[in-house]
Formats: structure tokens, C-alpha cells, sequence
């Protein structure tokens, strides 16, 4: 796949999702096992952002399964499309991948506190701080990493696609 040299829209968004889905998938990983450890419960902000989304009634949390999967999950595979697009244009590896964590973070965060359902993150303590910066991470960083893989990068100001930047 990465050998492609014109993989097409098609292909750079099917390689986004796939990227998407790795990333939320060890995210949601990396939670189960922090809050099999830490006895966090589960967030539904999730639901209740999408809820609100849609203009759905308020309902509580154990009946919003369904909602909080399909934007937990959904949010992670569609945005892994900015990181496929992202590697296409040159911004790949860590730093690729630490720069799609602040839009990851953006997109949360602008969803959250524009339905009303969350609240800006520095009024949070500062542990849910950290939990949610790291869980983030491991999605960014996941999907980055299969992104960088799956897409060819593409000529940047920085440098070559044979020999990338600084070399």
C-alpha cells in the first residue's frame, strides 16, 4: 500500500479510517486497562455530546450504550482521516503525531463545551487532566503510526519523500 505513488482520494481516506480505528482501538484499550487499575468509571460524555448533536431527549447514561460507542468510535475512525492527510503532506512520525493530538484534543473539546455537555478542561482536576492527555496520546500516536505506514508522504518545504526532512 505505501508503495502507491498515486493512491487517490479513495485510497488516502480508506487509509485514514484504518489509521482511525487502530488509533481508537488501542485508546479504548489503554482505558480499560487504566480504569481496571484506577476504578474510574465510564464516560458518557460521548453520548450526551452526541445527544445533544442531534437533538435527541436527554436520557441516562445506561440507556445511552449505543450513543457513546458510535461517538467514541466514530469520532476516532473519521478523524483519523486528518492524519492520513496529514502523512500525505509531509507531517509524519512523532511530530506529525503530536501535532494531530492537539486537534484531536480540539475536536473534543470544541464538540463538548459547544453542546453545552463538558466544561474547558483547565477547570478540571488536574488528574482528569493528565488521563485524558494521555489516552489522547496513545490515539494520536497509534494512528499516526499507521498512518505514516499505510500513506505515502508526499514532498513538504522541509524536504524530499525519498529522503524527508533534515537529513
Amino acid at each position: 500500500m505505501a508503495g502507491e505513488q498515486d493512491e487517490g482520494a479513495a485510497g488516502l481516506v480508506l487509509r485514514g479510517l484504518l489509521a482511525g480505528l487502530a488509533g481508537v482501538a488501542a485508546m479504548t484499550a489503554a482505558e480499560k486497562i487504566e480504569q481496571a487499575l484506577t476504578g474510574r468509571p465510564n464516560s458518557y460524555v460521548p453520548a450526551h455530546t452526541l445527544e445533544r448533536v442531534l437533538g435527541l431527549p436527554h436520557r441516562p447514561d445506561r440507556e445511552r450504550l449505543g450513543l457513546n460507542w458510535a461517538m467514541h468510535w466514530g469520532q476516532g475512525i473519521a478523524l483519523g482521516v486528518a492524519r492520513a492527510v496529514m502523512a500525505r503532506g509531509g507531517l509524519r512520525g512523532p511530530m506529525g503525531s503530536f501535532l494531530f493530538l492537539n486537534l484531536r484534543l480540539l475536536n473534543d473539546q470544541s464538540l463538548e463545551n459547544a453542546t453545552g455537555v463538558g466544561a474547558p478542561p483547565w477547570t478540571w482536576p488536574v488528574g482528569e487532566q493528565v488521563v485524558d492527555l494521555l489516552h489522547k496520546g496513545v490515539y494520536a500516536f497509534a494512528a499516526g503510526a499507521v498512518a505514516d505506514r499505510l500513506v505515502q508522504g508526499g514532498r513538504h518545504a522541509g524536504g524530499s519523500p525519498e529522503r524527508g526532512p533534515y537529513r
